[in-house]
């Protein structure tokens, strides 16, 4: 596995061997370092083959701009490289926001073949930012993510295109809102999207790498390792599973972790 590497606004890593491309938009505050933030689960995947694409941004309120300068990076990067790897199959991966921004990507998806999303959160603004719930009546303003989640579901419904999506939800999560964009994507006609109910929270994804940077290697938790190990393991064999010349008649199931 080769260092992590810097492409613009991507962090790049990749295996000796790959046999497929990751692009990666990770959520909030945690998304300006992914290569950190993220270390240990992109790590994890890398190791498996694939190659990692992680998109560095700081969140603002217009998310469907956001979507569209990620959607780009990624596009880029892939017309850069080289003929063999511009060839290999794609899996978007998402974690809480960063869903949303994949989802809102201007090609609908049809720049991959499936999503993996980990945590999907839609709040309103004034829910996200709770200061913003005090000072905008008082400043006598109105301010609101763009699009607002019921515009965000209504777009999905009806401009986002891939069939195979896996949401993945932690046990003890209250800023997951997978159901209804489950509910969502099922309402379309083809559609092959599941539910992975695993244990953890919010920050399940991040907080192995994040912790081990910040406190270093004495502070790693074996326990959490293993946690992400297995994430790396049930999204990397879903989407594998669902690859032409992989996948069997019928709906591809989840691989039991």
């Amino acid at each position: 596995m080769s260092r992590w590497r810097q492409q613009g606004t991507l962090w790049c890593l990749d295996p000796p061997e790959s046999s497929g491309v990751i692009e990666f938009i990770g959520g909030s505050v945690l998304a300006a370092t992914p290569q950190i933030s993220y270390r240990r689960l992109l790590e994890a995947l890398c190791r498996r083959g694939l190659s990692l694409r992680a998109w560095s941004y700081v969140p603002g309120f217009d998310h469907q701009a956001q979507a569209t300068e990620a959607w780009r990076a990624f596009r880029g990067a892939r017309q850069g490289s080289a003929a063999g790897a511009s060839a290999l199959p794609v899996l978007r991966l998402g974690h809480s926001l960063g869903c949303k921004l994949h989802l809102l990507a201007p090609d609908g998806g049809r720049g991959s073949t499936a999503l993996a999303a980990m945590s999907f959160n839609n709040f309103s603004a004034d829910r996200s930012i709770p200061l913003l719930a005090d000072l905008a009546p008082r400043l006598g303003v109105r301010t609101e993510f763009s699009p607002s989640p019921q515009e965000t579901l209504r777009l999905v419904g009806q401009l986002y295109g891939i069939p195979r999506n896996l949401l993945i939800r932690f046990g003890s999560d209250a800023l997951d809102q997978s159901p209804p964009l489950l509910a969502t994507l099922q309402q379309r006609p083809g559609d092959d999207s599941s539910l992975l109910q695993l244990g953890g929270d919010h920050l399940t994804p991040a907080s192995a790498g994040l912790r081990q940077n910040l406190l270093g290697a004495w502070a790693d938790d074996p326990q959490r390792q293993r946690q992400i190990d297995r994430l790396a393991a049930a999204i990397d064999g879903w989407w594998r599973l669902g690859e032409p010349g992989n996948r069997e008649t019928g709906k591809a199931t989840v691989p039991a972790i």
